[in-house]
């Protein structure tokens, strides 16, 4: 049951390629995007490759005022996770630059919008999981709590809801008081949940148990092969294979199971994404045990350790089928229930695609948050207070 009996109007900070919008559309919560604001060029061009001229505002978040900002019911955010990802060993935290502009929206522009009466009802900050350890959660929470928000932490992944990716991601709600969040008693003690309230139970990653992967196939997000060349873009250099082959994640068409794709995809081979074993038949560990054995022979005339590893069909993922992982694009045999489609500028490159989608979040997680952000308890014992 949605809390409000007219459209939201939402303003969406740090707008990427626009996936915070497409969670809020496809959810059941009626409103509308009044203003995205971003900085990045690249990002600004697909976003209004999608959604129209003028959708997104080129600025620097850091320097937004509260009278600058137009009437907002909603407030979606996702600012940048560098200073907080456990991939850059150079983030600092609040201290980096990156996290200036979004502690600039929370301790500065929020209580000027307290002053004006003027504050968002809602707001959800997603980021990534290790943001639930910083200073700046500290701030944000604070600010929040003497503002009269009523906060709710969660970690999620999109394993949890079917998607065979791995992409553990905190979220902040809030709810401004006397809005509650439903199924969460009074006496409730305050933790990071991982899972959303009424929904299933907290997360537990099955590898290593009994306990199966309910999670859909990976073929069902993936490109037809037969559309894709010899020469196809997603073949993984020789070099590369060569050098670092060992060092990848692997995942086939039938596992239930990606690593979490990152920024550096295709240009990093640790922790930036799996790439995807073609041939099912083979066995990756026997075949890639020839591969060393072939790299380490003196035999002449010498092997061509590559040979052994081509018969496997190494590939990166295309990014159409990250957008589909991502949930921007429906699987290819399970379509949403609405038509929704996704579009590059044809001057976009490769690696600047990958780039954005790294950067990105999963539409489908973020819908699920909103739909329940928009549910307010049906009795007593079913809020927090």
């Amino acid at each position: 049951m949605t809390s409000t009996d007219k459209d939201i109007r939402v303003l969406e900070f740090y707008s990427g390629i626009g996936g915070l919008r497409a969670a809020f559309e496809r959810s059941s919560v009626s409103g509308s995007v009044v203003q995205s604001f971003d900085w990045d060029q690249a990002a600004r061009q697909v976003y209004e490759t999608n959604y129209g001229s003028g959708t997104v505002v080129k600025v620097d978040i850091g320097t937004l005022t509260a009278s600058q900002l137009p009437p907002a019911e909603l407030w979606l955010l996702s600012p940048s996770c560098q200073p907080y990802t456990v991939l850059n060993p150079e983030g600092r935290g609040e201290a980096d630059p990156r996290a200036k502009s979004f502690l600039h929206l929370v301790e500065d522009v929020l209580p000027d919008l307290a002053q004006l009466a003027k504050l968002p009802k809602y707001l959800l900050i997603e980021n990534v999981a290790g943001f639930e350890t910083s200073t700046t959660r500290q701030k944000l929470l604070s600010t929040l709590r003497s503002l009269g928000y009523s906060v709710l932490e969660i970690l999620l992944t999109p394993l949890q809801f079917g998607v065979p990716n791995s992409r553990f991601r905190y979220y902040c709600l809030a709810k401004l008081s006397p809005l509650c969040f439903s199924h969460i008693p009074p006496e409730s003690e305050i933790r990071v949940w991982k899972h959303i309230p009424g929904q299933g139970e907290d997360w537990e990653d099955p590898r290593g148990s009994d306990r199966p992967l309910c999670s859909d196939e990976i073929r069902l997000y993936l490109d037809d092969e037969q559309s894709l060349s010899k020469d196809s873009p997603y073949k993984i250099p020789d070099k590369v294979l060569l050098k670092w082959g060992r060092l990848f994640d692997i995942a086939k068409p039938t596992s239930r199971r990606t690593c979490c794709f990152t920024r550096g995809y295709t240009q990093m081979v640790e922790r930036s994404g799996s790439i995807l074993q073609t041939e099912e038949s083979l066995d990756t560990t026997a075949v890639f045990d020839q591969f060393l054995a072939a790299k380490s022979s003196t035999s002449e005339p010498p092997s061509d350790p590559i040979k052994v590893l081509r018969p496997l069909g190494l590939r990166y993922f295309s990014p159409t089928e990250l957008l589909r992982l991502f949930c921007f694009l429906p699987p290819t045999s399970n379509p949403f229930g609405t038509k929704v489609s996704f579009k590059w500028p044809e001057t976009i490159s490769m690696k600047t695609k990958y780039r954005l989608i790294g950067n990105s979040v999963n539409v489908e997680v973020v819908r699920r948050l909103v739909e329940y952000m928009f549910s307010e308890p049906t009795s007593q014992k079913d809020s927090a207070r």
